[in-house]
């Protein structure tokens, strides 16, 4: 089969990331023929590429548009024009997935728990839950918890203010307010279609994280150091297969996993954040559609711990979106 891996550049980033190498051996060894193309604000050259290739299969890893993460159903819906078959989720479920307030909405429709939110922009208010402090403010259509500090979790009406007006001054957007749920926070990789299943459960780690910062995972936290000496914060978190966890507790994570990924009508392959209360209380906190698919990453550690090392998890991605297009 000849597949087209698909993806994004970040001039601020690394010249590679490192999961296309990883993608490109798993599929050669599965006797897969591969090509790289490029997502760009200039689409043509794009488009004339993927024509020209004519691949049977897109490998759909673009995470943005124009460095935007909310365009990043455009990139399927781009796929869907030119008729191509690719791994992941439609345009619908990426765009519904990547808005966290219109995600909260679909899941409350579903009875699945997720925190009481708001949403606020330019003085309107919609969705207005029953919230107390401490909340949550953060950007409602970012991914890789960008626009989430430390100083996101406030506690009064000035800290709320102040963190609102700094979200709307740099992303131009409504401004999620979320009731903070106090716990641990908890990974649950999905997989399937017709038959979903949920992956072992990976618990993020705050163990050693600054005792001054609230449990949260901060763009610092997963991504290290954000120029106001966060780095503690990086080096605080660490994510692991927790030990000693209630198995009825993680069979019911795992159920709302899947619960979310099908009410939100993803496809493949997926990842869901969780959030646990003391009192066993399970919120989703966040969908990720196409998550990353680093051999180190969450979601390929899960896999193999359930029995699929990672050439032969990318092979069933590859099998389940191949069988969608065959009905």
């Amino acid at each position: 089969m000849k597949i087209g891996l698909l993806h994004t550049t970040d001039a601020a980033g690394p010249p590679e990331d490192p999961v296309l190498a990883q993608l490109e051996d798993a599929l050669h060894g599965r006797g897969h023929e591969t090509f790289r193309a490029v997502v760009t604000e200039e689409v043509e050259p794009l488009i004339s590429q993927l024509r020209r290739e004519a691949p049977d299969l897109v490998f759909n890893m673009a995470e943005a548009f124009g460095g935007k993460s909310a365009l990043e159903s455009n990139v399927a819906a781009l796929l869907n024009l030119l008729g191509l078959r690719y791994t992941g989720s439609s345009p619908s479920g990426l765009m519904v997935a990547g808005d966290k307030a219109l995600t909260k909405k679909i899941l409350s429709f579903h009875q699945i728990k997720t925190p009481q939110f708001a949403t606020v922009f330019r003085g309107a208010l919609d969705s207005v839950g029953d919230l107390n402090f401490p909340v949550i403010v953060k950007p409602p259509q970012e991914d890789a918890s960008l626009g989430i500090t430390a100083k996101s979790v406030v506690h009064d009406i000035k800290q709320l203010l102040e963190a609102m007006d700094g979200l709307q001054k740099e992303f131009k957007s409504p401004v999620l307010v979320e009731q903070y749920v106090e716990g641990r926070e908890f990974y649950v990789g999905v997989l399937g279609n017709a038959s979903v299943t949920a992956l072992p459960v990976i618990e993020l780690d705050f163990s050693k994280f600054p005792s001054d910062k609230p449990r949260i995972a901060s763009y610092a936290a997963k991504w290290g150091d954000d120029g106001e000496g966060a780095g503690a914060e990086f080096a605080g978190t660490e994510s692991v297969f927790p030990t000693g966890l209630d198995a009825e507790l993680a069979g019911r994570m795992q159920a709302v996993a899947v619960e979310a990924f099908e009410a939100l009508r993803l496809r493949d392959y997926g990842r869901i954040d969780l959030r646990v209360t003391d009192a066993g209380e399970i919120f989703v906190i966040e969908v990720n559609p196409n998550c990353y698919l680093e051999k180190s990453g969450e979601f390929a550690r899960a896999a193999e711990r359930s029995g699929l090392a990672y050439p032969a998890l990318i092979e069933r991605i590859v099998e389940l979106a191949s069988a969608r297009y065959a009905r």
